[in-house]
């Protein structure tokens, strides 16, 4: 049993003794904690806070003791069933509740489940707000409310029409221009919320034809749920039958999103975000971000446009912070992960499949032709054991020294660019393992690179 405790909130597999997994001890926990939280931010006037949820199978029995819980400390609750998470963000925002707690533990397998935690903005706690919350839990510093002050329930399942309503409203989003493309679409949705709302979203787009993989909203994942190439011979397979134009794969969450292309062959997830920054910024000046561990083709793409590029520490909260300081247009993670202001500060797989389309009808090519005009650069993603006596903070430091003729920045472990290449050292908060990404022209020189790092480390750690 497996349970993690981070500022994004609780994750861990279902069942086992509290604290060692994510038990129903555990999720009145966590959930009593973030109500204090929400009550010490807020000034309580709309007393409202949305709970939605993926399609796992444990996500009944949570739901029901996290609604629960939240009425029990005096929150009027708005369960919008199953939906995705951007989803859920949005009727955060469209409600003006004073927070959500979102179901799900994204591409995870289905034993896990998570609690992951929004503001009253519809986005994610910050690790200063995150960190406040993991003391409020720990010190159990809540008290329960008494039978006058019990919160309410209401269910409103019209969120995803409404999240979809605000994507077709956007004025970059050419819904007749798709109509009159008369495309062809595929989609796998991994058995999860995707299934509900993209064959719903594609529709109002104007898509007629749309071939469904595992759209069935039953939380049995038909694959291993994290949208990567390993994961997706079904849907390239399909594809390479050429009976479609593009094929969209999700995740269990709907906030990445994945492309094959029209010959079965991958679009590759850290294009999905340059594909679309390209369309923003040929409407939109602007500047751009994405975290230190994308691709440095966004960048490449920003600078074609002569705007500027930041790169983030990573995770999501933290693309959103850089996005709001340097007023950037888009933005978001080199998994898929777009984020788009003008609609909300959150990773959005309906926003990117929308503002996609009209890029590619704009463009009148195929989907391969399409990736082929971005700078092509390769990545390797490899992780480096080491012991719980080792001083890894010490490591990056010496990697550092090692490496100072080069640009180093250090917001985030240490990542190192060189003219051609970079690499990106990151160490885990959970386990004594340091994460190294790396990436060149080719995917030779790539792994190259990744390993004379892993090299130089492993002598480090010795």
């Amino acid at each position: 049993m497996t349970l993690i405790k981070s500022i994004s909130g609780i994750r861990g597999t279902i069942g086992g003794r509290p604290g060692e997994g994510l038990t129903p001890v555990d999720i009145v926990k966590f959930t009593a904690a973030y109500a204090v939280w929400v009550r010490r931010r807020s000034s309580g006037l709309k007393n409202k806070i949305i709970v939605g949820r993926d399609a796992r199978v444990s996500g009944e029995m949570v739901k029901n003791i996290v609604c629960g819980t939240l009425m029990g400390m005096g929150f009027d609750v708005v369960n919008i069933g199953l939906a995705s998470t951007p989803t859920t963000e949005m009727a955060v925002i469209i409600s003006e509740a004073d927070g959500g707690i979102i179901l799900t533990a994204s591409h995870n397998p289905k034993q896990w489940n998570a609690l992951k935690l929004l503001n009253e903005q519809g986005e994610f706690l910050n690790a200063e707000d995150g960190e406040e919350l993991l003391r409020i839990a720990e010190a159990e510093t809540f008290a329960f409310a008494d039978i006058n002050h019990l919160g309410k329930y209401s269910e409103d399942e019209s969120f995803g029409q409404k999240h979809i309503d605000r994507v077709l409203a956007l004025p970059l989003v050419d819904v007749e221009a798709i109509r009159k493309a008369d495309l062809h679409v595929a989609i796998d949705c991994v058995n999860s919320v995707g299934g509900i709302i993209l064959p719903l979203l594609l529709e109002q787009l104007g898509v007629r034809h749309i071939d469904k993989l595992y759209c069935e909203p039953t939380g049995d994942f038909q694959h291993n749920p994290e949208p990567l190439e390993s994961n997706l011979s079904g849907i390239m397979r399909f594809m390479a039958e050429g009976k479609d134009d593009v094929a969209f794969v999700v995740d269990p969450d709907v906030d990445r999103l994945a492309i094959v292309c029209e010959d079965g062959s991958m679009y590759g997830e850290e294009y999905t975000l340059v594909t679309v920054a390209d369309y923003i910024l040929k409407h939109t000046p602007g500047n751009t971000v994405s975290n230190l561990s994308s691709t440095r083709a966004l960048r490449d793409v920003t600078r074609r446009y002569g705007m500027e590029y930041n790169a983030s520490a990573v995770g999501e909260v933290n693309v959103v912070e850089m996005m709001k300081r340097t007023h950037a247009v888009i933005g978001g993670e080199g998994n898929g992960g777009v984020i788009y202001p003008e609609l909300h500060y959150g990773r959005d797989a309906l926003v990117g499949i929308a503002l996609f389309l009209s890029h590619l009808v704009h463009e009148k090519k195929r989907v391969s032709e399409l990736r082929a005009g971005y700078p092509n650069y390769f990545m390797t993603k490899k992780r480096i054991e080491l012991t719980v006596e080792t001083n890894v903070d010490a490591i990056l430091e010496k990697v550092k020294e090692l490496y100072k003729a080069e640009k180093i920045t250090d917001i985030d472990g240490v990542k190192i660019d060189f003219p051609t290449q970079w690499v990106h050292l990151r160490k885990s908060n959970t386990e004594p393992i340091i994460r190294v990404y790396s990436e060149g022209p080719t995917q030779e020189a790539a792994d190259m690179l990744g390993e004379e790092i892993i090299k130089i480390v492993t002598q480090l750690a010795k």
